[in-house]
C-alpha cells in the first residue's frame, strides 16, 4: 500500500512541473505578442505624424479608418482585458494546484478528482490557446488594415501632386491670356490715340485758328464764349458754325476707325468759380456746365452724329485750368471740352 502511494505521488510530481512550464510558456508568448502589438502599434503612430497635412485635407476618408482603428484599438483593449482574466485564471488555476497537491498528500482517494479537476484545467488552457489564436488573428488584420490605410495615402498624396501639377499649368496658362490680353489693350490704346491724334489734327483744319479753340493733353477745348452767352445753356449763332465743322469732322472720323474699337466722344462742361445768381433756371455751376454739354451733344445730333458714339457730363467748377480769380483765369476755365475715348 505505501508502494502504491509512493508511485502515485511520484507520477503526479512528474506531471504538475511540465503543467507550469506550459502555463510559464503561454505567459510569455502572449506578452511578445503584446509587445510586437505595441510596438506596431508605436511605429505606425510615429509614420502617421509626419502625415498630419495630407490627412487634414483628406478628413473624409481618413475619419472612417481612424473609426476603424479605434474599433481596432477597443479590441486591443478586449483582448489586455482578456490577458488579464487568462492571468487571474492562471494565478487561480496554480492555487488549485497547490490544494490538490494538499490533498493528495492528506488522502490518496481524492486523487481521482484532483485528476478530474486538471482534465478541467487541461481543458480551459485549451481555451486560453484558442482565444490567443483568435487575438494574433485581429493584430494580423489590424497589420493588413495599416497596410491598406498607407496605400490610401499614398495615393491621396499622387492625386495632391498631380492637383498641384494641374493648377500651376493653370496659372501658367492664365498668366499667357493676361499678357495677350494686355498686348491687345496696348494695341487698341495704340490705335485710338492714333486715331484721336488725326481727328485733332482735323479739327486743327477745319476750326479757325482762334485763341479760344486749342488742344490741351488728349482733349479739345473749346472756351465757352465760342459757344455761348454768359450765363446760358443755348449754343449761339456763332457757336453753331463751329459745331457744324465739328460734327462734319466726326462723321469722317467715325468712317475711318474699325467697327471693333468702342469710341465715343465725351462732351465735358466746365465753369469758373463764381456762382450764378440763383434767379434763373438753372441753379448753380453743376447745373449749368451738365446743360451746356448736354446742349453740345443735341446739337450734333441733329447734323447727324451717331448718339451713342457721344456722352455729356458736367463738373462745373470742380476742375479748373488755373487756380486764382483773374479775369484770364477764370475765362480759360469756362470750357467745352472733347475726348476721343473707349467706352
Amino acid at each position: 500500500m505505501a508502494s502504491l502511494r509512493g508511485r502515485r505521488r511520484t507520477q503526479s510530481t512528474d506531471y504538475w512541473p511540465g503543467f507550469v512550464d506550459a502555463m510559464a510558456t503561454l505567459l510569455l508568448v502572449i506578452i511578445f505578442l503584446l509587445s510586437i502589438f505595441m510596438l506596431a502599434q508605436f511605429f505606425l503612430s510615429q509614420q502617421l505624424s509626419g502625415r498630419d497635412t495630407v490627412l487634414n485635407r483628406l478628413n473624409t476618408q481618413i475619419s472612417e479608418l481612424t473609426e476603424l482603428l479605434a474599433l481596432e484599438r477597443a479590441n486591443s483593449s478586449e483582448l489586455e482585458d482578456t490577458i488579464s482574466g487568462l492571468q487571474a485564471s492562471l494565478g487561480d488555476a496554480t492555487s488549485e494546484r497547490d490544494r490538490l497537491l494538499g490533498l493528495l498528500d492528506a488522502s490518496s482517494g481524492s486523487a481521482e478528482a484532483a485528476g478530474g479537476r486538471a482534465a478541467r484545467l487541461e481543458n480551459l488552457l485549451d481555451d486560453e490557446k484558442q482565444i490567443s489564436q483568435r487575438a494574433l488573428a485581429q493584430v494580423e488584420l489590424l497589420n493588413q488594415q495599416i497596410s491598406a490605410l498607407r496605400r490610401q495615402i499614398a495615393a491621396a498624396n499622387a492625386a495632391l501632386e498631380a492637383a498641384e501639377a494641374k493648377e500651376s499649368e493653370s496659372q501658367t496658362k492664365i498668366a499667357s491670356l493676361g499678357r495677350r490680353l494686355n498686348a491687345a489693350l496696348v494695341q487698341r490704346v495704340q490705335e485710338l490715340s492714333r486715331y484721336r491724334s488725326d481727328f485733332f489734327g482735323r479739327l486743327r483744319e477745319i476750326l479757325s485758328q482762334r485763341s479760344d479753340i486749342r488742344v490741351v493733353g488728349d482733349r479739345f477745348v473749346f472756351q465757352s464764349e465760342v459757344l455761348f452767352s454768359s450765363g446760358s445753356e443755348e449754343v449761339n449763332p456763332d457757336g453753331t458754325g463751329e459745331l457744324d465743322k465739328l460734327a462734319e469732322a466726326i462723321q469722317e472720323l467715325s468712317l475711318q476707325i474699325p467697327d471693333e474699337i468702342n469710341w465715343v466722344l465725351r462732351v465735358d462742361g466746365h465753369t469758373d468759380a463764381r456762382p450764378l445768381s440763383g434767379s434763373g433756371r438753372l441753379r448753380n455751376n453743376w447745373e449749368l456746365s451738365a446743360a451746356r454739354a448736354i446742349s453740345v451733344v443735341r446739337y450734333l445730333i441733329e447734323k447727324g452724329v451717331d448718339p451713342k458714339r457721344l456722352v455729356a457730363a458736367g463738373f462745373g467748377e470742380f476742375q479748373p485750368l488755373e487756380e486764382g480769380d483773374t479775369p484770364e483765369a477764370l475765362a480759360r476755365n469756362r470750357r467745352i471740352e472733347l475726348k476721343l475715348t473707349e467706352r
